[in-house]
């Protein structure tokens, strides 16, 4: 499967053999509603799977910063600029992926997939630095809003994005168990 070049794998534990009974449902999402089976093979499926020239990586991060004193200038006409130059952002820095990317008035959200030779904040610090200075140059009125400085608060929150943790940590405990002549079966080959 390929979006626009890029290819997509399946993990390791969702093969064409695999009972549908056996596929991993995930937790729950945010709003408590537990993952239906399809949408966890589409979202395994949509997990790239990268390589760097020593490295195989599957990184993916929800990263939220709010606006400097969570002023509510991200309007629709802002936002649009914004996520155009942030997918902009990836031919300067090809190893940056944007899965997803929304915004409230005062803060945003990215899913964006980091490469292991990169750290989380000093990615989150470029990306600052880089839409500060663009919407600042672009729209007059957020320029003159912060005078000096950043127009993005200090902190910000990240939480990684993983597959489903109880089943990996299965596979981890069950490596070097294989001359065991009954095998438990974890739902992967």
């Amino acid at each position: 499967m390929t979006d626009s070049g890029r290819k997509y794998f399946l993990p390791f534990f969702i093969t064409q053999e695999t009972p549908p009974d056996e596929i991993p449902t995930g937790r729950a999402g945010m709003n408590g509603q537990q993952h239906t089976k399809l949408y966890s093979i589409w979202y395994a499926v949509l997990m790239r799977i990268q390589s760097l020239n020593h490295s195989t990586y599957q990184h993916q991060y929800h990263i939220v910063w709010g606006t400097k004193y969570r002023r509510k200038y991200l309007k629709p006409y802002v936002r649009d600029e914004l996520v155009r130059l942030l997918y902009k952002l990836t031919e300067k820095y090809p190893t940056l992926y944007f899965h997803a990317i929304n915004t409230d008035d005062d803060h945003i959200h990215i899913q964006i997939e980091i490469p292991p030779n990169h750290s989380v904040a000093a990615v989150v610090q470029r990306i600052k630095i880089e839409t500060s200075k663009h919407l600042k140059k672009k729209f007059k009125f957020i320029d003159r809003i912060y005078i000096d400085g950043s127009i993005w608060s200090v902190g910000y929150f990240s939480s990684t994005i993983g597959l489903n943790e109880a089943r990996i940590k299965q596979y981890i405990e069950w490596q070097g168990k294989q001359d065991v002549p009954h095998q438990p079966s974890f739902g992967f080959s």
